[in-house]
């Protein structure tokens, strides 16, 4: 089950790199090391936002 979830892992990226025209590994790069990196200092950000947003309400 494992193997069958990576196998479609390789394929999806497989397939983002045909369509885009960078190939696996660059778009490997690009989603691991680029998109989700800064996707979770993104979310990061807006749960900090709403945190101090929260806070000055609840005063």
């Amino acid at each position: 089950m494992i193997n069958d979830f990576f196998d479609w892992c390789v394929y999806v990226l497989e397939v983002i790199g045909n369509v885009t025209g960078m190939g696996y590994e660059l778009a490997n790069i690009v989603i691991f090391v680029f998109i989700q990196p800064l996707l979770i200092l993104i979310f990061f950000y807006l749960w900090k936002k709403e945190k101090k947003k929260k806070r000055k309400m609840n005063l």
